[in-house]
């Protein structure tokens, strides 16, 4: 099987400050980092390092071809990536002392490249593989269109959160994946429970409280718990998640042993700075995973 990952490369600029700023406020950093991002590329590295035959669609400007290069050092098939008279999606990243976030984006190049090429992509796909998607690039809803045609499974960030784009690729998804905060917004908009929202799988993922995963169709619960950590940047955690639980589904994992390796690895990562950088390989995980006991998901 493969994953065939349809995502943003974004050029992260992390600044560290005592506290998240208000509006209005003009705050000093203590410190500021550059690395490769983007909820796409991040999601690409950790199914990548998770041991999944990963391929990468999406663009970059000329300023970015240094993400590609990280991208397919981690290995990410790099050679779908466009490369356009854009500049590359860039993010600026604010993370305060109790490792909390806020986050600005400029989409760049991730909506610049055309339907075409990932078209072209995605007719090398065969069914049972897998289309990884979140709500940073254009063309969602026609990738996910073709890619059910063909028979793949699609697993679907609903991130950044926008219930217009949501609701239009419902139809198409296999595996929706969203945070507490977005699947209270998406029931609350769909005025329906979370065991009825239009899709075979939904993936919620409630920080540390840890994660479940819900059968729509049998209304079945796998809940996840969450490893104890002490973080030290949560940007990207749910990018891990989501990564490393499709990945882990792609080479066959049943879903108990997805969830349990998907919270290992956010966990590991939460641990350190960054976010795409900071994706941990499958041995980590593993030798992690092997140091824990009675932490499986457990049905509800």
């Amino acid at each position: 099987m493969a994953i065939w990952n349809l995502g943003s490369i974004n050029i992260d600029h992390v600044y560290r400050v005592r506290h998240l700023p208000q509006p209005g406020e003009t705050l000093t950093a203590d410190s500021h980092s550059m690395g490769q991002g983007g909820k796409g590329a991040n999601q690409a590295v950790a199914a990548a390092r998770a041991g999944a035959n990963v391929t990468h669609l999406g663009a970059v400007g000329r300023d970015g071809l240094w993400t590609l290069e990280r991208l397919a050092a981690a290995g990410v098939e790099t050679g779908r990536v466009a490369v356009l008279d854009l500049p590359t999606g860039h993010a600026n990243i604010y993370v305060d002392d109790a490792a909390e976030n806020v986050i600005v984006i400029l989409r760049g190049a991730n909506w610049g490249f055309a339907i075409d090429a990932v078209a072209a992509a995605l007719a090398e796909a065969g069914p049972g593989d897998t289309l990884l998607l979140q709500n940073e690039t254009a063309h969602q809803v026609a990738a996910a269109r073709l890619a059910r045609a063909r028979g793949m499974r699609v697993v679907y960030s609903a991130a950044p959160f926008e219930l217009a784009a949501v609701e239009a690729i419902l139809p198409f998804v296999t595996t929706l994946a969203l945070n507490a905060g977005e699947a209270a917004e998406l029931t609350r908009a769909l005025g329906c429970p979370l065991e009825t929202v239009p899709v075979p799988e939904l993936l919620i993922t409630r920080g540390a409280e840890g994660a479940e995963l819900i059968d729509t169709a049998t209304g079945a619960r796998l809940a996840q718990p969450a490893f104890r950590v002490v973080p030290v940047d949560t940007t990207g955690a749910g990018d891990c998640f989501a990564g490393s639980f499709a990945a882990t589904r792609d080479l066959g994992a049943a879903p108990a042993e997805a969830l349990r390796f998907a919270a290992a690895a956010a966990a590991i990562q939460v641990t350190r700075p960054g976010a795409g950088d900071a994706m941990p390989a499958r041995d980590e995980v593993l030798a992690f995973l092997a140091e824990q006991a009675g932490s499986g998901a457990t049905d509800r």
